[in-house]
């Protein structure tokens, strides 16, 4: 009998074991729900800064592959092809056209639109991309030749670099650096000065 009550007993412990270690207090789980809100709150701004990287890689990529796309088509063409800002700067964007540019348009020539980029908020070009703007006329622009060199949109040199920057994220910056072979790279600054100057 003495040995009935024993197993008994050892069998009532294992069920209340057994028991507890299904569920969890709600202790547990306010806990659980700190530590989850704690990780949150540590890692969103690293998130913010990564998609705000993305974002202003995003657009200088853009950005060169659309002036390689306009050099190209001026020497395929071997005609004059513009990469202007639209109506209000850089930041809203540009357009890319073809032909009856400047002096050197034929009479009766209608431009051709290839394609144009849309305003690029939350990036910006700081200064406004003026760098590519003709010191006398004030219009911006890039004019590829038919030989493929770059010129402001009225013919004069064209600086080497822009600058993108991003409103969420103010120390975040990538300059855009034409070379002289009408190669463009993108440098950070943050991570390699000497590259950048």
């Amino acid at each position: 009998m003495k040995r009935l009550v024993q197993l008994n007993a050892s069998i009532g412990d294992k069920f209340l074991n057994k028991r507890s270690s299904q569920g969890s207090s709600l202790l547990e789980l306010m806990v659980v729900i700190l530590i989850v809100a704690m990780m949150a709150m540590i890692t969103m701004p690293l998130l913010q800064n990564q998609i705000a990287e993305r974002e202003i890689d995003s657009v200088a990529r853009r950005f060169i592959a659309h002036t390689h796309f306009a050099r190209q088509q001026a020497l395929h063409l071997g005609d004059q092809v513009l990469l202007k800002p639209n109506e209000i700067g850089w930041n809203d964007g540009w357009t890319i056209q073809s032909g009856c540019i400047a002096k050197l348009a034929r009479s009766g020539c209608t431009p051709k639109y290839w394609f144009s980029q849309e305003a690029i908020e939350p990036v910006y070009f700081k200064g406004g991309g003026k760098q590519f703007a003709d010191p006398h006329s004030g219009k911006s622009g890039i004019l590829f030749n038919a030989a493929g060199a770059a010129k402001t949109g009225q013919g004069g040199f064209v600086a080497n670099r822009l600058v993108l920057g991003h409103y969420r994220a103010p120390d975040l910056e990538r300059q855009l650096i034409l070379g002289s072979g009408g190669r463009w790279r993108i440098c950070d600054p943050a991570r390699d000065a000497k590259r950048c100057h």
